[in-house]
């Protein structure tokens, strides 16, 4: 699965792809229920203080570690690691990267069945609620329904795998091109409809007047790791795509535009959901069932709700499936590198081990909900260690060995920077504020 038999087909096609990989459920989904959660406005603002200070040097660096080792993660930092004189040991963080998106991958296959769902739902007619409770009865009943979730979870699957089994080009870059800009399309649709349906003005309030005083430690790593979770880092996806990245490519260019479209799509989300929620008098803080409890109330009180709906579903669906591309890559170069096996055989392997673990998932959410460990349910530890304890320590990992362990020339190499004081710059930042902050994030906050 070498770079030289993968390789982008364009920088568009590499730029959507990477955007794709970071707008996915994590924006429209996860953004607004963690803002909710974390009391709004503030924590936005320090989601985008650790997005773009911590998020694109980080980006920058694995993308840097994929072009250079020309592999899938653990095979691209032992190449890398021994370039540079390093213990090839280095290679367990790619190991940690590719098990952290094969764990997300496990609770986001479940989610992404939701969607479906909902879309099925939407398209059949049967989405609306006349109430918030019956709302929250309709999702209570699908998370009580083992059978469908695994259906629809299984679904989400087949798509996203029969992308990854087409290639690079001819699956990946393909798929993105349309998907990419519909999706952003759909989204801007949705909140011009906002500005004349109501809500819009709480929800501005809500997302950009800040609230210091609901914040502490637990929320700069909750910001953290949202950032990480909705740019991609850390999770061998973005490494992956590096290492089909031509040289001729600037990774600084690539990583700021990657990160603005990403924090540009969570931030028009917010303005999507947030004003029927506030318009309806509906909870911000529902959590992660947030849109499929509030949407379809919203959806249900306003004129044409019902194709509205249809549409919001659909959106959903390609953050989804985008997003399961992308984490899934990673893992399927993984296992054809380590197995050696052409790709197709390479992603029946990955989606056919993948597919238990979302049954498990499925069933932490619905027959096994009940069940505690340390006071907490399975399905909290299900997402809680991906995202918020594995995600940061990869992070911090990668940050590590690049800024302070690899020697310098070969990222300056890498990264070719036009001005060498931005080299300086990228480097001091990663050296003196993005290590010590992620290790103060991670150790307050857990």
């Amino acid at each position: 699965m070498a770079a030289g038999t993968n390789t982008w087909g364009s920088k568009s096609g590499f730029i959507l792809a990477s955007v794709g990989f970071a707008v996915g459920l994590g924006n429209i989904w996860r953004f607004p229920y963690v803002t909710g959660e974390n009391g709004g406005s503030a924590f936005v603002l320090i989601y985008l203080l650790c997005a773009f200070g911590i998020g694109v040097p980080i980006l920058m660096a694995e993308f840097l570690l994929g072009r250079r080792g020309a592999s899938s993660p653990p095979f691209a930092i032992a190449a890398v690691t021994a370039e540079a004189g390093l213990t090839t040991r280095w290679s367990w963080v790619g190991n940690l990267t590719v098990l952290t998106a094969f764990g997300i991958l496990m609770s986001y296959a479940v989610v992404a069945g939701w969607v479906l769902y909902y879309f099925y739902k939407a398209v059949t007619g049967d989405m609306l609620a006349p109430s918030a409770a019956t709302a929250q009865v309709a999702f209570d009943g699908l998370l009580a329904d083992p059978l469908t979730l695994i259906f629809w979870g299984g679904a989400a699957l087949l798509m996203a795998g029969t992308i990854i089994a087409s290639g690079v080009q001819q699956g990946i870059e393909r798929a993105v091109k349309i998907l990419m800009p519909m999706l952003f399309v759909l989204l801007v649709l949705l909140m011009v409809f906002n500005v004349f349906v109501g809500g819009m003005p709480a929800a501005l309030e809500y997302l950009f007047t800040p609230d210091f005083s609901k914040v502490d430690g637990s929320t700069f790593l909750a910001a953290l790791s949202q950032a990480f979770f909705s740019i991609g880092v850390a999770m061998a996806g973005m490494m992956m795509f590096g290492a089909y990245l031509p040289k001729s490519v600037s990774i600084a260019q690539s990583a700021m535009i990657i990160v603005a479209a990403d924090t540009v799509v969570a931030l028009l989300a917010g303005l999507v959901i947030f004003p029927m929620v506030f318009h309806n008098g509906l909870d911000v803080g529902a959590g992660t069932g947030l849109i499929f409890q509030t949407l379809p109330v919203a959806f249900a009180r306003m004129d044409g709700g019902a194709i509205v709906g249809v549409v919001f579903f659909l959106l959903l669906c390609v953050a989804a499936i985008t997003s399961i591309v992308g984490l899934s890559e990673p893992v399927t170069g993984y296992v054809a590198e380590r197995l050696g096996l052409s790709r197709r055989k390479a992603t029946v392997v990955t989606f056919g081990a993948l597919f238990p673990f979302s049954v498990i998932s499925a069933l932490t959410f619905s027959s096994w909900s009940s069940y505690k460990l340390m006071e907490q349910s399975i399905a909290f530890w299900v997402e809680y260690l991906p995202n918020q304890v594995m995600l940061p320590v990869g992070g911090l990992l990668i940050a590590t060995l690049v800024a302070w362990r690899m020697p310098l020339s070969i990222s300056e190499d890498e990264l070719n920077f036009s001005d060498s004081q931005w080299f300086w710059v990228w480097s001091r930042l990663m050296r003196f504020v993005v290590v010590p902050a992620v290790f103060i994030i991670l150790l307050t906050g857990l």
